[in-house]
């Protein structure tokens, strides 16, 4: 019987449907930056302007630019990192760009690093709210259980490595760490641990353009290769020794 019942779990918990609300919002901002940008002069104008100013490198004009905005650049910033975790076209990295282009290297990392946090902790606390389940319909099931496995394995440097690489999922570590019960002095430590080490490479590569975009590549493939090789390591080497 308890086999049976064990089975049944097994059998609901694969037929858990990941929730179409990410998608739905993803669409519906996409839609209304599209419609405003061709409906509205003068949003096309003003996002003309900024990608202008931002591009230039100019370090002055942009410093210029940013400050009409006062007070609510940094928390629209941090307002974006936290509501990118429910979408899917809004890079961690790229709103950290944003951040330290915009705000100069020292102030736009400690945005740029603020920002990661606050979004890092409401996602641990949203994981532990909702659930194992709750998580599995907002991230989907093949996800859930790929970013649990790695953080039951790796721990503290599961979190480190996925907040230092580019290329893996910031978001679903916050919610799976929530999920796990993971300590939150620990799970923050950890996020810190990863995420300092890369804003100062991207407030370094962000002095230049071009710098910039081969760098971004680089940082990309090292973090997977590095990423690859520890894994490798752990599983062949140090475990059977």
């Amino acid at each position: 019987m308890a086999e049976k019942q064990k089975q049944q779990k097994s059998t609901d918990t694969e037929h858990t449907k990941q929730s179409k609300i990410p998608l739905i919002l993803t669409a519906v901002l996409i839609g209304g930056l599209v419609l405003a940008y061709f409906l509205i002069p003068d949003f096309q104008a003003w996002l003309r302007e900024g990608w202008g100013v931002l591009k230039s490198g100019d370090e002055q004009e942009i410093s210029s630019w940013v400050g009409q905005f006062g007070i609510w650049g940094p928390v629209f910033i941090i307002a974006a990192m936290i509501v990118q975790m429910f979408l899917f076209v809004v890079n961690v990295v790229a709103l950290m760009l944003v951040a330290i282009i915009a705000y100069g290297p020292w102030l736009g990392s400690v945005i740029a690093v603020t920002a990661v946090v606050v979004a890092s902790t409401i996602g641990y606390i949203i994981g532990r709210l909702i659930g194992q389940n709750g998580v599995r319909k907002l991230i989907g099931h093949k996800a859930e259980r790929k970013v649990s496995e790695f953080v039951d394995d790796y721990g503290t440097w599961a979190i480190i490595i996925a907040r230092v690489s580019p290329v893996l999922s910031n978001d679903a570590v916050s919610f799976v760490a929530g999920v796990a019960r993971m300590g939150y002095v620990r799970f923050i430590s950890a996020t810190l641990a990863g995420i300092v080490p890369l804003t100062i490479l991207l407030a370094w590569l962000g002095k230049d353009y071009d710098t910039l975009k081969s760098g971004l590549i680089w940082v990309g493939v090292v973090s997977l290769v590095i990423f690859i090789g520890y894994i490798v390591y752990d599983k062949y080497f140090r475990k059977k020794s």
